[in-house]
């Protein structure tokens, strides 16, 4: 039998034969393939720097969670004396280090006063925020004037900031107590007493953090048409209903987003509370990370293993409140 397609017939075994040829025939290219040869310039791209990430971050990453499963400390790992080089001689502990966090009452303590500043942080930094945006969305006198001034504090670096906070805390010489002894009021401890201090930290990060949710907010606020809120009035909707069906509905995409990033920003707030108390006074408000940061370059002998394993569970930590959040976000219709 033979396959009739032009001037010479072909037979019908050979036919089939040339269809099958190759190694690829009659299967498709993979995702991976396709997206290399589509989109191979953007891939170019991003190479140097996802290069470099992987550098800066992925090393780091990957080094300190193989710390986390050893007994690394200041007397034990590599390093050079002079002219003597000392070899490390560190093991493996494998979980040991973790099982004696979790057991510590240590970690409960410094987990719940981060929570509870986490989210006094978080929670204060959104309603300000809001509020001030619902009030700069509105057409009044000297608008961009108030905005540039109440988006500085984002301007200023952090530590600049933190630095004049301590200045207007300070017990003796402090604005903020010489303006209460002027108004015949005792001074306040504000960072030398536990309940002082932290009410100052969260105080000073609450006015770090307003800032990035006013213009976010901001941002939200002026992507909702103009025309539900006419329509609203129409209905004779009150001030506080076009708030709760059409404000809200509306900014929830970029209030979800902003609340997440500025939580795992708070969470891991390193700056303020170091610079302001130091986690003090004693203890009072040390939060994870700090703590972290004290077993690797305060204490002695330092305690690199330990610090790393405490990293890994402050990454864990933030890692599994972002995927339960994302869920939440995902039953009520918001995906992102």
């Amino acid at each position: 039998m033979a396959v009739e397609s032009g001037p010479r017939a072909v037979p019908a075994a050979d036919a089939r034969s040339v269809r099958g040829r190759g190694p690829r025939a009659g299967k498709k290219p993979g995702r991976l393939r396709r997206a290399l040869s589509t989109y191979w310039y953007a891939w170019a791209m991003v190479a140097p720097v996802v290069a470099v990430i992987g550098v800066i971050v992925g090393y780091p990453l990957v080094r300190g969670v193989y710390l986390s499963t050893t007994d690394a400390n200041e007397a034990n790992v590599e390093r050079t004396i002079g002219v003597n080089h000392i070899p490390a001689t560190y093991e493996s502990v494998g979980l040991d280090n973790y099982k004696a966090i979790l057991d510590d009452a240590v970690f409960w303590d410094r987990l719940t006063w981060t929570v509870v500043w986490t989210v006094s942080c978080v929670a204060l930094s959104f309603a300000l925020g809001l509020v001030l945006a619902i009030m700069l969305n509105r057409k009044l006198k000297g608008r961009s004037f108030y905005r540039m001034a109440l988006i500085l504090p984002w301007a200023v670096p952090a530590f600049v900031s933190v630095f004049t906070w301590r200045l207007l805390f300070n017990e003796k010489k402090g604005l903020l107590n010489a303006i209460l002894e002027g108004g015949g009021l005792d001074a306040i401890p504000w960072l030398n007493d536990p309940t002082w201090a932290k009410l100052s930290v969260i105080a000073v990060n609450v006015w770090l953090g307003v800032p990035f949710m006013l213009v976010a907010m901001l941002g939200g606020l002026q992507s909702i048409p103009g025309e539900l809120y006419e329509a609203a009035e129409m209905d004779g909707a009150s001030a506080w209903q076009r708030f709760r069906h059409v404000t809200l509905p509306g900014i929830r995409p970029v209030a979800t987003t902003v609340v997440l990033i500025s939580a795992i920003w708070t969470f891991n707030m390193f700056p303020v509370i170091f610079l302001l108390t130091r986690g003090g006074p004693g203890d009072a408000t040390e939060i994870l990370v700090t703590y972290a940061y004290r077993l690797s370059f305060v204490v002695s002998p330092r305690d690199f293993a330990g610090s790393a394993a405490w990293g890994v569970l402050i990454l864990l930590l933030l890692s599994l409140f972002a995927v339960v959040y994302r869920r939440a976000l995902r039953k009520q219709g918001e995906v992102w």
